[in-house]
């Protein structure tokens, strides 16, 4: 059965004369009627009966010609999504971690929707720890991931954010009157830290040990969000990336690292190689454009060092 069998199906019912539907599809009457045989003997039924000089449908040819109208209908969708596609439009699905979710991510979609070229342009969106967000990009389910560095060779990786780690404490603590603490303060009080299995989680364990620290973590949250409400709380302090949900928060104080500057990259990914749509890609030179990346310029003082996460170990 082929396309144009049911497309001629189509016509000859609605028309119920083979004379008039093989002009309105501009090929002979015999080869119509030799399609119309053929496919009553692939389905082994008849479709049409004569009545006149015309036919008519069967109730089995009834029957088809539902499914052969759902039939067209769903390629005339499919045609015109390719369109849609193939002018700018189409569908973006981006996975995040959790703290792009309060404002980077809605901002930055928002702002690049409101231009006219991507009116067609829609998202789906999903939130999780980097590494599940690698492994849909790496399956296609994702188009773009946004989250922490990973060491591999498939993938395209392109720096977004750049934040440094502070210590937070809650504002009734003994070191909440500090401006600025040196990372060993992290093992003379309770740590609140991240979930191991997340980035921050692997990367923040990797800091400790490069710096022979053992902090007496007595929780894992999943986010920021539950870290800093565990903060407020005074459940113990925390080393986590200055991101927007730290400067928003209240019931906290934040602390510099003294004689140290770690920081925290965000990345936006990509698998190498790989067909991307149109959107996709002017998505992907909107975010770039929009990087918010501190440059080097070399008049850092001498006193302080300079540390990104990143580089610390290669997963």
């Amino acid at each position: 059965m082929t396309l144009n069998q049911i497309l001629y199906f189509r016509k000859v019912a609605r028309l119920e004369n083979y004379h008039q539907a093989a002009e309105e599809l501009y090929i002979s009457q015999p080869s119509l009627s030799r399609s119309m045989a053929a496919l009553e003997s692939e389905l082994g039924i008849t479709l049409f009966e004569k009545k006149g000089r015309g036919v008519v449908l069967t109730n089995a040819g009834r029957l088809f010609l539902e499914h052969a109208d759902r039939i067209a209908g769903d390629c005339d969708i499919a045609a015109g999504k390719m369109k849609e596609l193939a002018s700018g439009g189409g569908k973006i699905n981006i996975g995040y971690i959790f703290p792009l979710a309060g404002h980077y991510i809605p901002h930055n979609v928002r702002t690049f929707l409101d231009k006219e070229e991507n009116k067609n342009v829609a998202f789906s969106f999903w939130q999780n720890h980097t590494p599940a967000i690698a492994q849909k990009v790496k399956s296609g389910e994702l188009d773009l991931g946004f989250g922490g560095f990973l060491k591999r060779d498939d993938m395209e990786f392109f720096p977004l954010i750049q934040q440094p780690l502070v210590i937070v404490s809650p504002e009734q603590h003994p070191i909440a009157d500090e401006p600025e603490v040196p990372l060993v303060k992290l093992t003379r009080y309770p740590v609140i830290g991240y979930d191991r299995a997340s980035w921050m989680g692997a990367y923040t364990g990797h800091l400790y040990r490069k710096y022979q620290l053992h902090p007496n973590i007595i929780m894992e949250c999943p986010d920021e969000y539950s870290i800093v409400a565990l903060v407020r709380e005074n459940f113990g302090i925390a080393l986590m990336p200055r991101t927007d949900i730290l400067e928003q928060a209240d019931g906290i104080r934040i602390h510099t690292l003294n004689g140290l500057e770690i920081y925290h990259q965000t990345f936006m990914f990509w698998m190498k190689n790989r067909y991307r749509l149109p959107a996709v890609e002017r998505f992907t030179e909107y975010m770039k454009q929009h990087a918010d990346i501190i440059e080097e310029t070399g008049n850092d003082s001498e006193n302080v060092s300079k540390v990104y996460l990143k580089d610390i170990v290669n997963f």
